[in-house]
């Protein structure tokens, strides 16, 4: 049999101080999120939060987050989403590595790959308005291009919250990365990403774009429905929340999903 390395991912935690009206509540949901998932595979080398790890950007959610971390038997990779707020997320995470911007960036060898871990959160003024459309502006892009020369020809995974590309869901593609076209020239210059891990979405998809695998993940929280003309990116139904699990061995990479129980 391969030797298999296997990691879990759950995104879209929307951490908040006191529940959103008519919402579910984010912290019991992601603990059980987090038991499911161990309990699934008490093996996992590792857990990659996918982003949103907060509905406001505040610091008390992240707050209220960081202990239900820290007490895990696996490491915790947290990445940022459109929801999130770097700064507050800093100022509570501080040893959670950033690239040399400063943007909450980093490379994990696991498995035999290279896992990127992307900051797709959009550069906003201080007291201006979220824009919740993902970014990858000219220093990170230039920090992906070299990562990706750097490891040759080692096979890559890259990890973002937003997709680089339309979904299928009108509302969310609105609101998916601009850059999305110029990200995925790069990556095809290089020609070593064999799969990209995104959130943003609250639905599971997977795809095929420009030759590259991808894979869209299920929120631990609300859900986007089933709804490809609509407009409204806010909507939510009651699906049951999700974990990813994300299986690589000499033979590829294998991507499922599993639905935990909401109460």
């Amino acid at each position: 049999m391969t030797e298999s390395t296997t990691f879990l991912v759950l995104t879209d935690l929307h951490m908040t101080v006191e529940p959103r009206a008519g919402c579910p509540e984010p912290e019991s949901r992601l603990r059980a999120g987090l038991a499911h998932a161990l309990t699934c595979v008490p093996d996992a080398s590792m857990i990659l939060l996918c982003g949103d790890l907060t509905h406001w950007g505040d610091e008390a959610s992240y707050r209220k987050l960081k202990p239900l971390l820290d007490d895990l038997p696996v490491p915790v990779v947290p990445m940022l989403g459109n929801h999130d707020d770097r700064a507050a997320f800093r100022t509570v995470f501080p040893e959670v590595p950033v690239d040399p911007n400063g943007f909450v960036q980093r490379v994990i060898a696991i498995g035999g790959y290279r896992l990127i871990i992307l900051d797709t959160l959009l550069l906003r003024d201080e007291g201006a308005p979220v824009i919740h459309e993902g970014e990858l502006c000219a220093d990170r892009m230039a920090w992906l291009d070299s990562v990706l020369t750097e490891a040759g020809d080692t096979p890559c995974i890259i990890a973002m919250h937003h997709p680089p590309h339309g979904t299928g869901f009108a509302a969310m593609d609105a609101l998916m990365l601009r850059e999305g076209e110029a990200f995925h020239d790069l990556i095809e210059r290089h020609g070593n990403v064999r799969h990209l891990l995104c959130g943003h979405v609250h639905r599971t998809i997977s795809g095929v774009y420009r030759r590259t695998p991808w894979a869209v993940f299920r929120s631990t929280v609300g859900q986007m429905p089933l709804m490809f003309n609509g407009t409204d990116s806010t909507v939510e139904n009651h699906d049951p929340p999700a974990c990813g699990i994300v299986i690589l061995n000499g033979d590829g990479i294998l991507v499922h999903t599993e639905d935990f129980p909401s109460e």
